[in-house]
């Protein structure tokens, strides 16, 4: 219920200030009484779990047993069941930190079981001292952490196709996470290498039964990647690249190549797979897109979205996540007539660089139709787009990098499908 509450919005269709569940006069209560019935209500609905001593420790965490729908949705390949991907299930979790158990994966033959006494990471190429690392000598260096989303280039990419898909948010866009990844510095190993003036690319090759191998520059190499060995404090799980990776912050997640095991320095990119017959887009002009590798400012409201329902007229909190590979971002804005009026959330701190960032923001739904979207714009101007100067950009011969704004219809119902709009 509510009490002494300013309705005033900021912007047309119930969008209220910001901040407004922060100011005094808001209850959102199921009920309210005096303090001597509540105790004795308080008492009468004791519960079971609370008659006997509950269950013993465990060497590691799990889920509580009534959680069962924040789970990855996984699809194998038919033809090669090592081969596929799995989604994070973005409309079931909250924050910015996604848990190691539900981080996308995307494998092209399987996840190895690497022996960390075994693995070796081969540094060679146009330098001037080739090197051979151990994991334990890895783990004597000095180690930086920083929070980053990882985003497969083809997350999101039902949205090149003519009608709307219509599934929950992270099995649309669930191809993005974000941890905290710990590790050492690329520049102190290619320092110690002495890197010749011909090395320009890094080729970077993984230690799966793919060998799959793509090419960075040595400039974005040297700026801020990193070889991760720790993620969210524990060290790095198989699927996601034991007992090593390379994270290239704000990169496609096809550059942040997982189980590494060799850097090679080169004066030309190789022209592999993952950056010719992919990650390569033609464009209406006739030209392709090649080495495309920043993921652009991006936004979308997980809560409310397909799959959930308003129940009831009243206040709700509008939520989601953005991120840019460019940097910060400095905005996001909600609006709840399809673009016609915007209103501006709050995003939760700290906001970092090419991390997520969390936006939320009060609505008054009043039980009419309403088209929810939301708009990214990042530290250095760029404004997530609407789909259609998307596609009048880019065509729809594309299959990467869709970055456009997401769109939820609610019905007089309160049931939430996904348009175009």
């Amino acid at each position: 219920m509510t009490k002494n509450v300013n309705l005033k919005s900021v912007a047309k269709g119930g969008l209220l200030d910001r901040r407004f569940f922060l100011k005094k006069g808001f209850v959102f209560s199921v009920a309210a009484m005096a303090s001597d019935k509540l105790l004795a209500e308080a008492k009468k609905y004791r519960q079971p779990w609370m008659e006997k001593p509950g269950d013993s420790f465990s060497n590691y965490g799990q889920p509580s047993v009534f959680e069962k729908e924040a789970i990855r949705w996984t699809m194998a390949n038919k033809a090669a069941a090592g081969n596929g991907v799995s989604w994070t299930p973005l409309q079931n979790l909250e924050g910015t930190l996604t848990p190691n158990g539900l981080h996308f994966e995307r494998h092209h033959n399987g996840v190895p079981q690497i022996d960390p006494k075994i693995h070796q990471l081969f540094i060679h190429g146009e330098v001037k001292k080739s090197l051979v690392f151990d994991m334990d000598s890895l783990l004597r260096y000095p180690m930086v952490s920083r929070q980053c989303f990882i985003e497969c280039g083809g997350n999101s990419n039902a949205g090149w196709r003519d009608e709307p898909i219509q599934t929950a948010v992270g099995y649309f866009h669930g191809m993005v996470s974000c941890s905290e990844w710990t590790g050492i510095p690329l520049k102190i190993l290619l320092n110690e290498a002495n890197i010749t003036p011909r090395g320009k690319w890094v080729i970077v090759e993984g230690g799966d039964a793919s060998i799959m191998n793509v090419s960075i520059p040595l400039e974005k190499i040297m700026d801020d990647c990193f070889l991760a060995i720790y993620q969210n404090g524990e060290r790095i799980r198989p699927e996601n690249g034991y007992p090593l990776r390379l994270i290239a912050p704000g990169w496609e997640g096809v550059v942040n190549v997982k189980w590494l095991r060799r850097l090679h320095l080169s004066n030309r990119p190789a022209m592999s797979r993952n950056e010719t017959s992919k990650y390569t887009e033609l464009l209406p002009s006739g030209k392709a897109r090649q080495f495309t590798f920043v993921m652009e400012a991006k936004s979308l409201i997980t809560n409310p979205s397909y799959g959930h329902q308003l129940d009831k007229t009243g206040f709700y909190q509008i939520s989601g996540l953005a991120w840019s590979g460019r940097g910060k971002i400095v905005k996001v804005e909600v609006s709840v007539d399809g673009g016609k009026n915007w209103g501006e959330t709050e995003l939760q701190k700290p906001v970092l660089s090419k991390s997520f960032t969390r936006f939320r923001i009060p609505w008054h739904w009043t039980g009419e139709k309403a088209l929810l979207k939301s708009r990214a714009i990042d530290e250095t101007g760029c404004v997530q787009p609407e789909r259609e100067k998307l596609i009048a950009e880019r065509g729809k011969n594309g299959y990467f990098h869709y970055n456009a704004i997401v769109s939820w219809k609610i019905s007089n119902k309160g049931e939430i499908s996904h348009v175009y709009a």
